[in-house]
């Protein structure tokens, strides 16, 4: 009884359901007895006594009712089995008598409701059944000797009563193993669900991008919080990254991590790509509309999976434009309060201490003297160029309708620009732009330009073509300046504050130029962002390029 009360609802169905199975052999047995006897007339009948047939008739009526029975109550297990088991422990043992005892073989029949009740009821009472059983063997036995026959195998009924001692309890011990386990499985179940349950819920409401993709780059799952990011309506799983025009920068960044070897896949820093508006035609699971581009910061995981089980990979996106937004404005919003008397508070003073340097120069002789004025001098222009840079943070324009004409403006700046740093010919190269019209202010995008040769002359080897301006047309149909350079391209974690206000890597910078260009590009609305792409300026391992991309926006019809 311990055993049917602790046991849980899901064991107790699985113990209904054997005894369901029970019942159903014992209507097969019957049935296979009675087959047996309608081909054996003198086997095992014996004149004077139950007929065979009558007894199996019987079990069969008596089978058939147990199965309706147990179908239609679920309670009172123990007893149904009870009674059951004595129902088969009666009949056998009447064909068992009917047959001539021992030397009939029929006492193999006890096994079957022995290893029932051994499977399916305690042991206590499984044992007392192998006790009935084994004590009606004997006491058969002992009654043919009873009667002066001498041939009763008597040491075969002992190995009868015996082996069925031995199976009730293998059976008994394999049943409370099998139980336990079965349990151990529900609960495991049962606690498996609640976290995938608390996992749905913690993905779905997430601030951070969360897609699982095959190492082809499928995607195969995606949160809310991915879709809002990548402007993906309604998810639709089962579609390639590269399928998706918009959203080649991320499987490009996939493939990159990709291709690094495993030991320097989790030493790698986090990528940071750019997804751009777009609107496709058709009905793909990515086509979608974004009115503002997302500075996405990515970083790579591969699931710990079995080794027989389909590889699988984790991109977290976290949209960082807010962030970066936040961190501007946080510096700006001091920077402001400065800017109004910046003009006559430092500009003059500056003023007043350049041209007295610039006196100086004219009566100094002694190297030193001159060597530590031009320091003087050289910091006077750095600061003066940082206030210049801080007063062009107040200027903002309308968006220019004109349309500006790529192809010329550029040969004309590479040219100015050549001139003035006294650059080899051809250092820069520059792509054909063909007709191609953008809306960009031309002092602006003259100034933007300015800035990002001038990091470019800065870092590249200086040998032709190590300077590239290219114009290009991306797969979501947006006009594309790249300004790339040979040199070695910025780190991730130098990419994450670069558009920052007062960031800089360099001595003498004053880390506005790249942030004054974004704003610039801004207000034009244009977009100006660092990217990693492969292209014929990849280096030695085909690793992608670092450039600089400036995204105009569409020319306003005429």
């Amino acid at each position: 009884m311990t055993r049917w009360q602790t046991l849980s609802d899901d064991a107790r169905d699985t113990f209904w359901r054997s005894l369901q199975t029970l019942n159903a052999s014992r209507v097969v047995i019957a049935i296979v007895l009675l087959v047996y006897l309608s081909f054996d007339e003198t086997g095992i009948r014996v004149t004077g006594k139950l007929i065979h047939s009558e007894i199996c008739i019987f079990y069969l009526l008596m089978a058939i009712a147990f199965v309706a029975l147990t179908l239609r109550i679920h309670s009172h297990f123990l007893l149904q089995l009870g009674c059951q088991v004595a129902l088969d422990i009666g009949v056998i043992g009447l064909l068992y008598l009917t047959a001539g005892g021992v030397r009939s073989g029929l006492a193999l029949l006890f096994l079957f409701p022995l290893a029932g009740s051994a499977i399916l009821a305690p042991l206590t009472l499984a044992l007392f059944s192998a006790a009935l059983v084994t004590l009606f063997l004997l006491a058969e036995s002992a009654y043919q000797v009873f009667l002066l026959d001498l041939n009763v195998p008597m040491m075969q009924t002992g190995l009868y009563g015996a082996a069925f001692f031995a199976a009730v309890l293998v059976f008994s011990r394999l049943a409370a193993n099998l139980i336990g386990q079965e349990d151990l499985a529900a609960k495991r179940g049962i606690d498996l669900q609640v976290q995938q349950a608390i996992n749905r819920l913690v993905i779905a409401d997430v601030g951070d991008g969360i897609l699982v993709l095959g190492p082809d780059g499928r995607v195969f799952a995606g949160n809310p919080a991915a879709q809002r990011m990548l402007g993906l309506a309604n998810l639709e799983v089962g579609f390639r990254l590269s399928d998706a025009p918009a959203l080649e920068p991320l499987a490009q960044a996939f493939d990159g991590w990709r291709a690094l070897p495993a030991e320097d896949r989790a030493e790698q820093g986090a990528a940071f790509v750019i997804v751009k508006p777009y609107h496709e035609e058709g009905g793909a699971s990515w086509s979608g509309r974004r009115d503002l581009a997302a500075h996405l910061r990515l970083r790579f995981a591969r699931v710990d999976t079995p080794a027989s089980a389909a590889e699988r990979c984790i991109i977290f996106l976290q949209d960082v434009s807010a962030i970066e937004n936040q961190a501007q404005q946080l510096k700006l919003a001091s920077m402001g309060r400065l800017t109004a008397s910046i003009a006559h508070e430092v500009r003059n003073p500056l003023s007043a201490i350049g041209h007295a340097t610039a006196l100086l120069g004219e009566d100094l002789t002694s190297r030193t003297q001159t060597r530590l004025l031009k320091i003087v001098s050289d910091n006077v222009a750095r600061v003066n160029r940082m206030v210049e840079d801080i007063l062009q943070l107040s200027r903002k324009v309308q968006p220019h309708g004109e349309p500006l004409a790529l192809g010329p403006f550029l040969h004309e700046l590479q040219g100015e620009f050549e001139d003035t740093h006294a650059l080899a010919v051809a250092v820069i190269a520059l792509g054909a732009a063909g007709n191609a019209q953008v809306r960009f202010d031309p002092l602006h995008l003259r100034e933007v330009l300015l800035n990002l040769l001038n990091n470019a002359v800065r870092y590249a080897s200086g040998k032709p073509g190590s300077i590239r301006l290219h114009v290009l047309t991306d797969s979501a149909q947006h006009m594309e300046l790249h300004v790339q350079d040979d040199g070695p391209g910025i780190t991730p974690e130098v990419r994450a504050h670069l558009f920052e206000p007062f960031y800089t890597t360099s001595s003498k910078g004053t880390g506005l130029g790249l942030y004054l260009a974004r704003e610039l590009c801004l207000n034009n609305e244009a977009t100006l962002d660092y990217e990693y792409r492969v292209d014929d300026m990849a280096d030695a391992n085909g690793e992608a390029s670092g450039r600089f991309v400036i995204t105009f926006a569409i020319p306003l019809a005429l």
